[in-house]
């Protein structure tokens, strides 16, 4: 496929310029639809004379329909639109970048997609269905057991699961941590069963805080139902997980007052599983858990971080300083042109 692309854009080098920007004015409308010419064209970054140019050609397509209320994309223009997002998404304009952030952060693979989480919210539906297909693309036939953490990406993500990853597969999802200081629709567990009801799949609960006393600890393991999904977790396939900013996350979890100003002095940028971590990736804190802690990580085959947002660009970077080599970052534009700005 790579080479009939190269043939292509040999012959008509502004054919992947041309598709791209027609995409990202499909993507736009549909996020801000019903939207005028003007704010779609401010929104955008292009002169109105040059959007009406193929505004014109999307309507005369039958992709776009336009009333007084402004510009909607038809059935078919969202059907298109699906198409062109794996198309822009795994192959056109952010494959360079994807492999400069790739060597960069030193893992396995970056999957970018179009968009900055912070400023369009619906970026995360894209982050979704880009860990979908790689998920389907990536993963064994037979049972895979899958560990998920908890949080507002993950649980966003989770939207956008299919039963196409179950086809030839077995899956079961388990929470990669213990309940945290978090509204229940954002922990761990009800990411699993969210995860296994749209994926056709199985899942199990871990009913204990992460943060639990040593002692409480060794006696809620002799608790069958706790010992069989922690033996469970050990034994993942699979990781799914986001990184946080180190600020929000110590809010989330309710770290008391002096704890939270340990983490300023310390410049703390990142969380992920209880870990928190300076720009330079230093651990600086770390919270006692139930779960998977960032060295079990060398021993599970297949890891993925899904985080966007330009904000969220320190954040990556100090993470995956301590990330096994063989993840996969599936980030927006937004995060990727921050880490490169900051890495010319």
């Amino acid at each position: 496929m790579k080479e009939s692309l190269e043939w292509i854009e040999a012959i008509a080098p502004d054919f992947f310029k041309t598709l791209s920007r027609r995409y990202k004015i499909l993507q736009q409308i549909l996020w801000m639809e019903p939207v005028g010419r003007r704010m779609l064209a401010s929104e955008l970054d292009m002169s109105e004379r040059t959007l009406r140019t193929e505004t014109d050609v999307l309507k005369s397509s039958g992709v776009i329909t336009s009333s007084k209320s402004g510009m909607m994309l038809t059935k078919k223009g969202q059907e298109l639109l699906n198409t062109l997002e794996f198309l822009v998404t795994n192959v056109l304009e952010v494959s360079e970048d994807e492999s400069k952030l790739t060597k960069l952060l030193r893992i396995q693979r970056v999957i970018i997609v179009p968009g900055d989480y912070d400023q369009q919210a619906r970026v995360i539906d894209a982050l979704g269905r880009a860990l979908n297909e790689s998920l389907d693309s990536t993963l064994p036939n037979g049972g895979v057991t899958i560990s998920v953490t908890g949080g507002i990406t993950m649980n966003k993500v989770a939207d956008e699961l299919t039963p196409v990853i179950s086809k030839k597969r077995d899956l079961t999802f388990v929470p990669a941590r213990g309940g945290v200081g978090d509204s229940v629709e954002i922990q761990a567990n009800t990411i699993c069963a969210k995860m296994a009801k749209n994926t056709n799949g199985k899942h199990k609960t871990l009913y204990v805080p992460e943060d639990v006393s040593e002692r409480s600890f060794e006696t809620l393991l002799s608790e069958p139902s706790v010992s069989s999904v922690i033996r469970m977790i050990e034994k993942s396939d699979v990781v799914l997980h986001s990184v946080g900013k180190a600020s929000i996350m110590a809010k989330r979890r309710n770290l008391p007052a002096e704890v939270q100003q340990l983490l300023l002095r310390k410049n703390a940028v990142a969380e992920a599983f209880g870990d928190f971590f300076d720009s330079d990736g230093n651990v600086v804190y770390k919270i006692p858990r139930i779960g998977l802690h960032i060295r079990d990580l060398l021993k599970i085959k297949y890891v993925f971080a899904i985080a966007g947002g330009a904000t969220k660009a320190k954040a990556i970077q100090a993470y995956m300083k301590n990330a096994p080599a063989q993840t996969i970052l599936i980030t927006d534009e937004g995060a990727s042109n921050a880490i490169l700005r900051d890495n010319p």
